[in-house]
């Protein structure tokens, strides 16, 4: 089978899946299946090549209060514990306020590297003398000046990398109510040609820079103990607090326990960013990034505080917009905004670091306590009894069933359907 196809990219979606239907020999069902249930023209749009779309669940997780703010959270994932953690570790929060939130404003870094400069050191020194006109060539492109943003500063520094030193400057663009990828990348190919000018050197790289480390989204809470430990359980709410703190300071000690403990904070963090129709690659790119400043580590912190209570915070790059991209182009992304009905950017980056904290916080209240997999099993028992065909006035009771003899598998709930149906 050729997977070259001339032309795929100028049919219709229906056209593109008849091709491929055809070449790969697939059923009706599949056809169907790979058309999905969406608005076809609209991911045509939004994509290139589309033959179909994929729908996720799209959920809302509630008790968020947010510097005095109510929130409901529309979030898109195909995993319901990430929902039910969200929701749960905002009523933890909820118990003493909620959280407090604050941001370091929209500010993106844009990348121009040169290579091939003779003398690394005094094209920075040249680039500097120049950094008023890069700036006014960099704002003269598009329209962030008239909303009050625009690039704001022009830096340059010298990069050891494994083909030799390069000259690297950064552009810092206030990008307003954007994500601002696009913005940024037209600013700095715009201005390349003047850092050529300066430094003698050949722009290689003229892009944005994922570690938005200028941008930062910053939320807080606190939890008496009391309020973590569970009615059915053995622990008390200070033993959980104690757990829980333990659980953080493996992550602090240990890149293997970090990455999965920020995995936890990115779970809400990108539901609320697919939802929207934000670039959650780009918020997981830079989480990880920002994690790894001095050896990987965790983006959130777990604490005692003078009062015996755990005093819980977050640190994380949020790159998100309000406007432009898939937020204003795609429906149920548009419906989601209107359900979350934030009036700014820097509001909705406040709303993301709650989101990931809260994420996270009941994450490590589950692993610190009963386990991970207790929550997770009841939640993904019901679609181990959906998938094994258990009627919807079944499903529930087939789920508990599997959970009660820690029986979880397609196996025992079509057992389960075949007793419950005779």
């Amino acid at each position: 089978m050729d997977s070259r196809i001339p032309g795929f990219y100028e049919l219709s979606p229906e056209q593109r899946l008849a091709e491929v239907a055809e070449r790969r020999g697939l059923s009706a069902e599949q056809r169907e299946a790979l058309a999905g249930g969406g608005d076809r023209d609209v991911a045509d749009r939004l994509s290139e090549n589309v033959v179909g779309t994929l729908s996720l669940p799209v959920s809302v997780a509630t008790n968020f209060a947010v510097d005095g703010e109510d929130y409901l959270v529309p979030m898109a994932t195909e995993e319901s514990s990430v929902v039910a953690a969200a929701a749960h570790g905002a009523k933890l929060a909820r118990e003493t306020g909620g959280f407090a939130a604050s941001v370091t404003g929209p500010t993106m870094i844009g990348q121009v590297a040169v290579r091939d400069v003779a003398d690394p050191r005094a094209a920075v020194a040249r680039v500097l003398e120049r950094r008023e006109e890069v700036r006014a060539t960099a704002n003269d492109q598009g329209v962030l000046v008239s909303h009050g943003g625009g690039c704001e500063e022009v830096s340059a520094r010298v990069v050891d990398t494994p083909r030799g030193e390069m000259v690297v400057v950064h552009l810092l663009v206030d990008v307003r109510d954007a994500m601002g990828a696009n913005a940024v990348n037209t600013m700095v190919e715009a201005v390349a040609p003047v850092v050529e000018d300066a430094t003698g050197g050949d722009a290689v790289v003229r892009i944005l820079s994922n570690l938005a480390d200028r941008r930062l989204a910053r939320a807080r809470c606190t939890v008496p103990p009391e309020a973590l430990a569970r009615e059915d359980g053995d622990r008390t709410g200070v033993e959980v607090r104690d757990r829980m703190v333990d659980a953080w300071a493996l992550a602090a000690g240990d890149p293997y326990r970090a990455a999965t403990h920020n995995k936890g904070v990115c779970n809400g963090m990108d539901a609320l960013a697919a939802a929207t129709g934000n670039d959650w690659r780009a918020i997981e790119a830079g989480a990880h990034a920002y994690a790894a400043r001095d050896g990987y580590g965790p983006l959130s912190t777990y604490e005692v505080d003078d009062d015996g209570n755990l005093s819980c915070s977050i640190e994380v790059p949020v790159q998100v917009g309000t406007v432009g991209g898939a937020t204003g182009g795609h429906p149920t992304a548009s419906a989601a905004m209107a359900v979350l009905s934030v009036d700014s950017a820097d509001e909705f980056a406040a709303v993301f670091a709650a989101v990931g904290l809260a994420e996270n916080l009941a994450s490590v209240r589950a692993i610190a306590d009963e386990g991970i997999q207790a929550g997770h099993m009841k939640l993904h028992a019901r679609n181990v009894a959906s998938e094994a065909g258990a009627p919807e006035d079944l499903v529930d009771e087939v789920a508990a069933r599997m959970v009660a003899e820690d029986d979880v598998r397609a196996g025992r709930a079509r057992e389960l359907v075949a007793e419950l149906t005779e």
